[in-house]
């Protein structure tokens, strides 16, 4: 079950936070746990006793942890956690990256086993591991209740995609938090612009990404320059608003039940160097790799072969942990080049507004390694962005496409900017000066949420419904 599906809207998120606003305030963390693992067990009831089970780990290290002084007993009940969770992590997510790496060398084995990757995996064990290295640095205490720590590591909110929620941020809205009905009306208002974001944006350019950038390396081998240029600026596009979306949807609900979430992206196509496109993009990630990796090793107050040598670690990490292939490696490490060349090199050398050509120029070539694992599709869509395919420079179909579709594509573009908060605040200036200004504004404030709810459940509904197919050429 994903949010942008009409299940999840009316029936599961329907019911559910009726249920909880309904219930006395005291039941309301149990209707919210047993709404996450029923959640959670949709997508495979199995792989729930690995949530349980990991939960049940970092409960008891973090209790452990706590109960002692000496520090080399807090310290051998923390190589615990981390071993048993990141164990399990790998066993899962990389059996199958290591296996085939070895049998590409020696030959064995011969079968590659196949682990079905548990659903939110990632999530949930960074989210775990950053609280009991938290109780081990005295920066939270230990949670005493299984249950309410089990509620942390399970909200449905966001076990699943994101963010990767601290467990400090939470920690007293698990038993102190109150429910305003601006904080409902805040939180149905973000997860309504998340939600059209997915359905009707990134769902939209996907089919145009798919086209023209295509996985399979026959189709992508006959597509133009043109057309692959095309097709990476939309995935481009694709990737923020798919994984923006599910962020505002998770910080939207949590807030309706009143978890109060960090933001995880800030317009990060916006940024003009790559370290500023770091610091906006899948921020929860970044600032989980800098706090618990980075600045453990030293960070930056060292020498310099010691602060390449950490960088490499985070950024190999980070790459591994976007996926189990070395094409996500060579994503990270890629970064890794260009974040090296900043510190060195480049510095603030490159003349405002060409930063940001640059940055965005680098993102890109970023974006197409991403998206593909076979590194032989890899090149033959590098080969095409210089026009070295079979299918040349230009063809009309990819034009065809370009046209049909340049009304969405500016509609994503504009999404991916700031343009959108600008506009709100002229409005709400607008509305304290003027009374025409404060009607317009209060039926804005209360159309916004309902047009893109409506909008987005058409899209769901079917293509024939999404808004931008009426103004193709």
């Amino acid at each position: 079950m994903v949010f942008s599906s009409l299940l999840f809207l009316f029936v599961f998120l329907s019911i559910s936070m009726g249920i909880y606003l309904l219930v006395p305030k005291k039941h309301r963390n149990t209707v919210l746990l047993v709404s996450s693992l029923i959640f959670y067990a949709w997508g495979g009831p199995r792989y729930l006793l690995l949530l349980l089970g990991e939960t049940a780990i970092s409960w008891f290290c973090a209790l452990a942890i706590q109960a002692r002084k000496k520090q080399p007993a807090r310290r051998t009940w923390l190589v615990i956690e981390c071993v048993s969770l990141l164990g399990l992590l790998a066993f899962f997510k990389y059996t199958p990256l290591i296996s085939s790496t070895i049998e590409s060398i020696t030959g064995v084995p011969t079968e590659i086993p196949q682990i079905v990757l548990p659903i939110g995996i990632s999530f949930y064990t960074f989210q775990l591991l950053s609280y009991v290295i938290d109780v081990y640095r005295k920066e939270v205490k230990a949670q005493p209740s299984y249950w309410k720590l089990l509620l942390y590591s399970s909200l449905f909110h966001q076990c699943i995609a994101g963010p990767i929620v601290r467990y400090k941020t939470v920690a007293d809205e698990i038993d102190n938090r109150s429910v305003t009905f601006n904080d409902v009306y805040a939180g149905i208002r973000r997860f309504s612009v998340g939600l059209a974001k997915k359905a009707i944006l990134a769902n939209g350019i996907a089919q145009v990404s798919d086209a023209l950038l295509s996985t399979n390396a026959a189709t992508l081998e006959a597509t133009p320059a043109f057309g692959v240029w095309v097709g990476s600026i939309a995935f481009m596009l694709q990737l923020y608003l798919d994984f923006s979306a599910y962020s505002d949807m998770a910080i939207g609900m949590g807030r309706m039940v009143g978890f109060h979430y960090l933001e995880n992206f800030n317009y990060p196509y916006m940024a003009v160097t790559v370290q500023d496109f770091w610091r906006r993009w899948h921020i929860s990630l970044s600032s989980f790799f800098r706090d618990y990796v980075y600045i453990p090793l030293g960070g930056n107050r060292v020498g310099t072969l010691v602060y390449v040598r950490n960088m490499i670690t985070v950024w190999f990490l980070t790459g591994l942990w976007h996926g189990a292939s070395w094409s996500y490696v060579l994503w990270g490490l890629y970064y890794l080049c260009f974040l090296l060349l900043e510190k060195f090199v480049i510095k603030q050398r490159i003349p405002n507004g060409w930063n940001r050509v640059y940055t965005l120029s680098v993102v890109l070539l970023a974006t197409v390694i991403f998206r593909f694992e076979d590194f032989d599709t890899l090149l033959i869509a590098l080969r095409g962005l210089i026009g070295l395919n079979a299918g040349g420079f230009f063809s009309w179909s990819a034009w065809s496409t370009l046209l049909s579709n340049i009304f969405l594509i500016a509609a994503c573009i504009v999404a991916c900017t700031s343009l959108s908060v600008w506009v709100e605040r002229l409005c709400a200036v607008w509305a304290k000066k003027s009374t025409i200004g404060f009607v317009f504004y209060s039926f804005e404030q209360a159309a916004i949420p309902l047009v893109l709810l409506g909008l987005s459940v058409l899209a769901l509904i079917g293509n024939a419904y999404n808004p931008f197919l009426y103004f193709q050429f």
